[in-house]
């Protein structure tokens, strides 16, 4: 497992003055693309091979949000490969011990230039050195949409949304979505599903959907096909 140690920066904190759900989605995505750089296949490599790791999707289990100041640990760690395909397992913890957080993504490798998903060489697997999956209770990649959507107020994609692969970042879609969350809504688990990059200018429309054990955000284009679907618990 690759870990690194941080401290909650005031910064990263919502108004209950604990880390913010999206800010654990930055620290998980700082994580592997630490561990990424440090065994040297990180945005550099990719981008000289014409190739990028691109987000599928999360589930995001929560335990406990820290608190400002709190010193915590974040460690992830390669699980599986399948085709062009990779599963990453992610947690967060405090100095002492306490699970915080912990998670389960699915990355696609691809071609940049060509859009296409590619298989990654054996190098480039062996060295993240596989370990086991971390013992949770894996939900399917693909979340199921509502019957019923509330439309709310279009937004428009921000130039400082944007990250090195010319799109925009995993974590703007999940602080869109949070924008049309009810303040009070206790989160336990998070799913993301990414269906399409959006790029600087597009305009997201946002459909909400509130169901009896779960609240869904879908982040659309015009013609309501979704750039990236959100799930509560």
């Amino acid at each position: 497992m690759y870990t690194f140690d941080s401290r909650i920066r005031y910064s990263e904190i919502d108004r209950s003055g604990r880390l913010s759900i999206p800010a654990v989605v930055d620290y998980f995505q700082d994580c592997s693309a630490f561990q990424s750089e440090e065994l040297g296949v990180g945005v550099e490599y990719l981008a000289n091979k014409k190739r990028a790791w691109i987000l599928n999707s999360w589930q995001i289990i929560f335990k406990r949000c820290p608190e400002e100041c709190e010193k915590i640990t974040v460690g992830t760690w390669g699980s599986g490969f399948d085709k062009f395909h990779a599963t990453r397992n992610f947690i967060m913890k405090t100095t002492q011990g306490e699970r915080l957080a912990y998670a389960n993504s699915i990355w696609v490798y691809i071609n940049t230039e060509t859009g296409m998903p590619v298989r990654p060489t054996k190098e480039e697997i062996d060295v993240y050195k596989l370990e086991a999956p971390l013992e949770m209770e894996y939900e399917p990649r693909k979340i199921k949409l509502s019957r019923e959507w509330e439309e709310k107020e279009p937004v428009k994609v921000q130039r400082s949304w944007i990250d090195s692969n010319d799109h925009v970042n995993n974590s703007w879609y999940v602080k869109t979505a949070f924008e049309q969350l009810p303040q009070d809504l206790e989160i336990r688990q998070l799913r993301v599903e990414y269906k399409k990059q959006a790029y600087e200018g597009d305009i997201l429309y946002p459909r909400y959907a509130r169901e009896e054990q779960r609240t869904l955000v879908a982040l659309c284009d015009e013609k309501q096909k979704p750039y990236a679907v959100i799930e509560c618990r």
